[in-house]
């Protein structure tokens, strides 16, 4: 490619990892959306209060002298949800394991691929002495991140350029019942969030419920920023687009959406 045709894309590359990088160290205060909405119902087989990790990416700005803050791990700690969801199982009554066999484990787990097919029971990794993901990132929370791995990979990944370009309806449209498919079928979908070019939203979480309603689908999300409570995205089926209905540090308002980790490509 002509140098001058490749400074764009290498720009835009840039570009997109910076504001993906800057959204997960937001510095901004929590937005309450003026309506209330109830989280939809969840796919079958996932509980919120024990699918999900203990622990979340942490805010740089709002931490300015730990030097040991777990940060900018938005895009890991999605992905490695949907991974514990697909390839483990627990087992409460299996005696407990030191820190480096957790550490083991959970490096079994998140090296699968994301977008691999959930595997039978029979099949998936074992994690004795816990209950559930909660549980386990609780009580072994140093041993779990060290296995989750580096978070570069995930902050240059190429697909991170797409926040910085419009969507058609259409697509967005289509990403909905993409969506809502996979949900449907049980398996859980990470999602890239934007409202650029207003730099406020920059980032992942991951949709693992959702409701029609008259006006469209509203979809319930786990949002590594807020780990502890439940987001809504809502697709207007009228306008065909996202709406950030509920979102951590988010004002209510339109979005765009993007599918994450679907493939070994995007």
């Amino acid at each position: 490619m002509p140098a001058h045709r490749a400074y764009p894309a290498l720009l835009s590359l840039v570009l997109g990892v910076a504001l993906v990088t800057t959204a997960c160290a937001s510095s901004r205060r929590l937005i309450v959306p003026p309506a209330v909405v109830s989280p939809p119902p969840a796919t079958t087989g996932f509980s919120f209060a024990t699918d999900t990790f203990a622990f979340g990416n942490e805010i740089r700005s709002r931490h300015p002298d730990d030097d040991e803050l777990y940060a900018n791990y938005c895009f890991v700690l999605a992905r490695a949800l949907r991974q514990f969801f697909a390839f483990a199982r627990f087992d409460p009554a299996a005696p407990r394991l030191d820190a480096a066999g957790y550490l083991r484990l959970t490096r079994e787990v998140v090296a699968r691929p994301p977008w691999a097919p959930p595997l039978p029971l029979a099949a998936r990794v074992v994690i004795p002495g816990y209950a559930n993901l909660r549980e386990l990132s609780a009580g072994e929370e140093r041993a779990v991140k060290q296995a989750l791995g580096s978070r570069f990979w995930s902050l240059v990944h190429w697909t991170n350029w797409r926040v910085t370009f419009p969507v058609t309806a259409g697509h967005q449209e289509r990403v909905a019942r993409e969506v809502a498919r996979e949900l449907r079928a049980g398996r859980l979908v990470q999602l890239l969030v934007t409202n650029w070019p207003k730099p406020e939203l920059n980032h992942t979480v991951v949709a693992y419920g959702f409701a029609e309603t008259p006006a469209g689908v509203d979809f319930a999300v786990w949002d590594p920023n807020e780990p502890g409570a439940p987001g809504v995205v809502t697709f207007d089926g009228t306008a065909r687009r996202f709406v950030a209905t509920r979102l951590y540090d988010t004002e209510v308002g339109p979005i765009r959406v993007f599918r994450m980790a679907y493939s070994w490509w995007l």
